[in-house]
């Protein structure tokens, strides 16, 4: 920024020799950019728009804010002080992430037109200019707007200055722009660590004024709250609106711990005055009117509230103290943790190629032991963890085909056939279960399809084709059942890697390992299994039936021999008055004879030749032809 060692910067009475020490350590702290991991306490001023926030940070901090008698603040201000050996000033822009790569490079090369504190308006008109905010495409930004100031007699803290809350929008400012300021005012005061000043303008109704509600809903009991009553002097002397007033400073409406200050601050028609013509003005005014007798001079003032705000941060800093030194202790170990991650250095191209060679070598092994079996490295770890279980992959594998089988077993079939109707009503086809119906409907249902796919068969014969159409219907669930086993193999396959990368090597190269290098390899792997299952599947939905499995005849047979049997038993049932379960007497021999067993010897053997079945079915339709 230039020579500045000559510049004379504001002393800010905020310094007290008893926290001196404490807030090095916190500016040691903020010095190492550790306030990008953990709040660190500094002063929030913020409020509804024009309520006077600027002016309350520059009678505050000495610097002069631009003044405006419409919109002010645009994006937030950081004001950094620190302690140094000499005088110096450095104003930078910190963009939001949002920001594209080559906007936030724009932003981050930002310089200041000016090193003179008395030329900071222009410092923030050019900070606004190279944010894009111009009126017509965009009035707020996200963008941060740091000023840091250095000198011998400076206090180490931050002071942050925030665009004014309103609800609606207008030709300048939009809804969205109104919700985009919301958030942002927010997100600062949410932080533990802050100090809130909220500021309330004695020209507009309390009622009407968002930040004390805002205030009440982040910091309910008001521990870190300090409310700042602007513009007094707009109030008519004497006046109840004024009265209401005097009422809030003293605590007895809107309760803050902290309790509330009055301040008189430039407006518009002084904003060129000095800063000793401001202090005059405002002791001049308190003297005059009611405030002097019916609040304490500790509550008036800027040269009071330099001192008050002294205490409330040394007693806020006291307080998170402890919680600081617990999360800097918590981030150090997780950045170490996460540097351990990395690894080794590497920062020549042999280191990296080693690191990658050797995250490739640990790759090999870990994903051959997965897919074999053998869980002895301590990286797979426990197997009644999640996790543990998860880096298994031969064992998931196994399981799921487990239940492929028994899924198959259990729901593959959409129909359930049964002898007699069900006494409950009969669901509707579901995920969980086949379709129960009973043996007469059913073949119902089969006459009705034989008579509609007559082809060139004999009478009592059928067209072979409608053995297909009824197994089609009957299998049409398995072509869901393998899909979904297939997808539960890839993601148990991709979870097993992902693991496995993930605890060879940092974050970092492993998301790029799976992103540019597995994964485009995985994805051919998973095509071809996805082939294959449609090439199983496909002679189960479509085409002719084939088999040359006896069991088919067997199977076949003994349906046949069932049906023969029942007949039998009836006829039994019929004749002799007989059981089929039970015996009855022979005449002839003298013995009881079972009826099971009878109906077992009358009941035809069963032909375990598929060609000679087939040989006697075509001799007996071609005996039965010829005679007809």
């Amino acid at each position: 920024m230039g020579d500045v060692s000559q510049m004379k910067l504001p002393e800010i009475g905020l310094q007290t020799p008893e926290h001196e020490e404490l807030l090095n350590i916190i500016d040691s702290l903020r010095s190492h950019g550790i306030s990008q991991y953990i709040d660190i306490p500094q002063l929030i001023v913020c409020g509804d728009q024009s309520s006077g926030k600027s002016s309350v940070l520059e009678a505050i901090s000495g610097l002069r804010f631009p003044t405006k008698d419409n919109l002010c603040t645009r994006f937030a201000t950081e004001l950094i002080l620190r302690r140094g050996p000499s005088p110096s000033i450095n104003v930078t822009i910190i963009p939001h992430g949002d920001r594209t790569e080559k906007d936030a490079e724009y932003l981050s090369k930002f310089k200041s037109p000016s090193n003179s504190l008395d030329d900071f308006a222009d410092i923030v008109r050019s900070a606004e200019k190279a944010m894009g905010l111009d009126f017509l495409n965009a009035v707020f930004s996200r963008d941060i707007l740091r000023v840091e100031l250095c000198g011998p007699t400076q206090p180490n803290l931050t002071l942050v200055d925030l665009p004014g809350i309103f609800w609606a929008g207008d030709k300048s400012q939009s809804d969205d722009d109104a919700a985009l300021v919301q958030s942002m005012v927010r997100s600062y005061m949410e932080k533990s660590r802050s100090i809130i000043l909220a500021v309330v303008s004695a020209k507009s109704d309390l009622a009407m004024q968002i930040i004390t509600r805002m205030a009440r809903d982040i910091d309910p009991n008001g521990q870190r709250t300090l409310g700042i009553i602007t513009k007094p002097d707009l109030l008519f002397n004497g006046s109840d609106s004024e009265a209401a007033f005097v009422k809030l400073a003293k605590n007895e409406n809107i309760i803050f711990k902290l309790g509330w200050h009055v301040l008189k601050n430039r407006d518009f028609d002084t904003k060129d005055s000095s800063r000793e013509e401001r202090d005059a003005s405002e002791q001049a005014f308190f003297e005059s009117r009611v405030w002097s007798s019916a609040i304490s001079k500790t509550q008036l003032g800027i040269d009071s509230l330099k001192p008050r705000l002294s205490r409330v941060l040394l007693g806020q800093i006291l307080a998170e103290l402890p919680n600081l030194v617990r999360d800097v202790e918590h981030e150090l170990e997780a950045c170490t943790s996460r540097l351990r991650s990395l690894g080794q250095p590497r920062s020549t191209i042999n280191e990296q190629r080693s690191y990658l060679l050797n995250a490739s070598s640990k790759f090999g092994y870990f994903v051959r032991d997965s897919i074999t079996g053998v869980y002895t490295d301590s990286f797979f770890g426990s197997s009644e963890t999640e996790e543990g279980y998860s880096k298994r992959l031969r064992a998931v594998a196994q399981n799921e085909l487990l239940d492929f089988a028994e899924t198959m077993r259990v729901r593959g079939h959409a129909q359930e056939i049964v002898e007699k109707e069900p006494a409950e009503p009969t669901p509707a086809p579901s995920e969980t279960g086949p379709l129960v119906i009973s043996k007469p409907k059913y073949l119902t249902s089969v006459s009705n399809r034989m008579r509609r796919n007559r082809g060139c068969e004999l009478p009592g014969l059928f067209n072979p084709a409608i053995v297909s159409d009824l197994f089609f219907d009957q299998s049409k669930r398995w072509k869901r059942i393998l899909q979904d086993t297939e997808g539960k193999l890839v993601a148990a396959a991709r979870t097993s890697v992902s693991l496995v990368v993930e605890h060879i090597c940092d974050a970092v190269t492993g998301d790029a390992i799976l992103r540019y290098i597995i994964w485009p390899n995985m994805e051919p792997v998973v095509a071809k299994l996805h082939t294959k299952v449609e090439e199983v599947l496909q002679p189960h939905v479509r085409g002719h039936p084939i088999t040359f499995n006896h069991y088919f005849t067997e199977t076949l047979q003994k349906k046949r021999q069932q049906g023969s049997r029942a007949t039998l038993a009836k006829k039994l049932l019929a004749y002799f008055g007989v059981d089929p379960e039970c015996s009855f007497g022979s005449i002839a021999t003298g013995s009881r004879i079972n009826v099971d067993d009878l109906l077992d010897a009358l009941t035809a053997e069963t032909e375990a030749d598929m060609d000679q079945l087939a040989c006697i079915e075509a001799m007996n339709a071609m005996e039965a032809y010829y005679k007809a």
